[in-house]
């Protein structure tokens, strides 16, 4: 008997894919959790039935997420990750040889765990002396935080459940207080096409709060839609433009300074939903 694992993007579209065996499950205290074995994406993490992560297209999600606000950055030295327990963004974060300390605060300990025991290609991170794992409120977390960070990289889930408030204006308030000077953010932000007014929501809370904020985009393949935004806010850098180049020895996959600068660029139905001026 075949097993598919199937995702409800949207009423009336759903995205399934076969799978091979099952990894791992387990009901944590905040969601369901699984990693599952599949055909034609790999080794995939969900959570409540959402796919969070996958190995055949994780690189671009967490390149995209990680490499445009550090590398904007002119030398980014400590690093906040709120959310991000499969590991990707901090791997990501610390290949930058200027980051002295990179902190993850995750709310669900057992992603962390699950990641440690079956996710290698992602959790190469946790082993750094550099990475500090901290399970915890992302948001109680950033409240406490004043002028401490070079770069804080928002890796949530969607803007419901546990992630929920983490797309708040509030929270985004907070961010920019746990900041130094010069400081940049960057948090996904959604599917452009699929969830137009949910990305322009987002958007604009962030932009209300930072003097500059713009969105860029990638190709997620796995996610609804399989275009993905993001958005980076800066309290002194301009986002387009990278500072410096990735070492060939990093050996990237998706993220380059030419890729950094074109993904701002938008069609014109995007800057119409966004509405950004």
């Amino acid at each position: 008997m075949e097993l598919w694992f199937t995702e409800e993007w949207l009423s009336g579209l759903k995205f399934s894919v076969r799978v091979k065996s099952i990894v791992f499950t387990k009901k944590t205290r905040f969601q369901d959790l699984a990693i599952y074995d599949t055909e034609q994406l790999g080794r995939i993490l969900t959570l409540d039935d959402v796919i969070q992560t996958t190995e055949i297209d994780e690189y671009i999600y967490h390149e995209s997420l990680v490499h445009v606000p550090l590398f904007c950055h002119p030398n980014p030295e400590r690093v906040l990750i709120i959310g991000g327990g499969d590991g990707g963004s901090l791997r990501e974060a610390l290949r930058h040889p200027s980051v002295k300390e990179a902190t993850l605060v995750d709310i669900d300990g057992d992603v962390v765990e699950a990641s440690k025991n079956y996710l290698p290609q992602w959790n190469q991170g946790f082993s750094d002396p550099r990475a500090n794992v901290v399970i915890g409120d992302g948001l109680a977390f950033v409240e406490k935080a004043r002028e401490e960070y070079d770069a804080i990289i928002v890796d949530s889930t969607d803007p419901v459940g546990p992630g929920e408030s983490l797309f708040t204006e509030e929270f985004y308030r907070n961010v920019r207080r746990a900041l130094r000077p010069g400081g940049v953010l960057s948090a996904q932000t959604e599917n452009p096409i699929l969830m137009p007014l949910v990305v322009k929501e987002i958007f604009h809370k962030i932009k209300r709060v930072f003097p500059i904020a713009d969105l860029y985009t990638a190709p997620v393949p796995t996610y609804p839609g399989g275009w993905w935004s993001f958005t980076c806010a800066s309290l002194g850098p301009d986002p387009k433009k990278p500072a410096r180049e990735p070492r060939e020895s990093w050996g990237l996959r998706y993220y380059s300074p030419a890729i950094h600068e074109k993904s701002f660029a938008l069609g014109p139905k995007v800057e119409r939903d966004l509405a950004r001026s």
